[in-house]
């Protein structure tokens, strides 16, 4: 019964949103998106202990694929004439484009897992850093695969009920892993890996499968975060993404589907009124805070949690209704 909560509060979090008016609807389907991105984080990072800086890379190759793929030809012929012929001509609905995006952050995890995955600690952590600096290069300068710098907008968009079925289904899959006996086992080399070797568990090979998972997982979170916006834009799966996302995971729990849940949404919470209290909110006195002043608490939040408390929220502790 632990799945019964996140989902319940995956589609309460899509109720509220489907009755706001469309000014804060944005924000809560942007959180719903970062249990998404999240969640896809929670499934290497929490189970293998390795930090990664570069899962944005997979979010982005999904919201780049699932955005081109669904944008009308001629658009596609005015905005980003360089565009690959298969990537300029095709044009798909979005179920099929949000299958892409998963497929795509899957082959580009798994390849980017193939070197990287015998790393461990600060070395892991750096080299998923490069992966994300190129990739965001690479999304930014070659117009064969994108339309570089400027923001492309057109993007079909989706509706928060399909946003939530989305979320939930990478939610379901991250749990299914959790429970699985890869989960387990690559929990098994996080907690002592020594053991584990002599076990004869492959820790390289069960946290590469960890990784391609987490990597397609990803890559659908990133196809559902650029139907909800309608546009594409590099500079939204770089550096603040990355560092928003981290805090999320380590606010919650890094060691729980749950903790990733909640941290998600806490964060985006908070988020979202300090964005707000930066053009200032009305909280019974008009509140206007300096530019840059998000990511800067979101940032003091991450290292006060670190400090005060390791585990998270949560306490890397799973949450459920008992069956009576």
């Amino acid at each position: 019964m632990k799945l019964v909560a996140p989902i319940v509060i995956v589609f309460a979090t899509a109720a509220v949103a489907s009755g706001v008016s469309s000014a804060h609807r944005l924000e809560f389907e942007t959180a719903l998106i970062m249990v998404a991105v999240v969640v896809a984080l929670y499934v290497f990072v929490g189970n293998s202990g390795v930090i990664s800086f570069g899962h944005m890379s997979f979010v982005a190759v999904g919201a780049y694929l699932a955005g081109l793929v669904t944008l009308d030809p001629e658009t596609k012929g005015f905005t980003t004439p360089g565009l690959f012929h298969v990537l300029k001509h095709a044009q798909i609905g979005l179920v099929p484009s949000l299958a892409l995006a998963a497929a795509i952050g899957a082959v580009y995890a798994l390849v980017v897992g193939l070197p990287l995955m015998r790393l461990s600690g600060l070395p892991a952590g750096i080299a998923t850093l490069a992966v994300l600096g190129i990739t965001y290069n690479v999304l930014s300068y070659w117009g064969k695969v994108g339309p570089g710098v400027q923001t492309v907008t057109g993007v079909p968009e989706a509706s928060v009920w399909s946003l939530a079925v989305g979320v939930a289904i990478v939610v379901v899959a991250a749990y299914a892993y959790q429970r699985s006996r890869f989960g387990r086992v690559l929990r098994a080399t996080r907690e002592d890996p020594p053991a584990a070797r002599a076990s004869g568990i492959s820790i390289y090979r069960e946290r590469l499968i960890a990784f391609t998972l987490s990597g397609a997982l990803a890559g659908l979170a990133g196809g559902l975060y650029v139907h909800m916006l309608g546009l594409l834009q590099p500079d939204l799966f770089y550096l603040d993404l990355t560092l928003v996302t981290l805090a999320m995971l380590v606010f919650g729990g890094v060691g729980s589907l749950w903790g990733a849940v909640i941290g998600a949404l806490a964060i985006s919470a908070l988020n979202s009124f300090l964005g707000d209290a930066e053009n200032t909110v009305d909280v019974g006195f008009h509140l206007t805070l300096p530019n840059g002043t998000r990511l800067v608490t979101v940032g003091a939040v991450m290292a006060l949690v670190l400090i005060l408390r390791p585990s998270g929220l949560t306490g890397g502790r799973e949450f459920g209704w008992r069956r009576s």
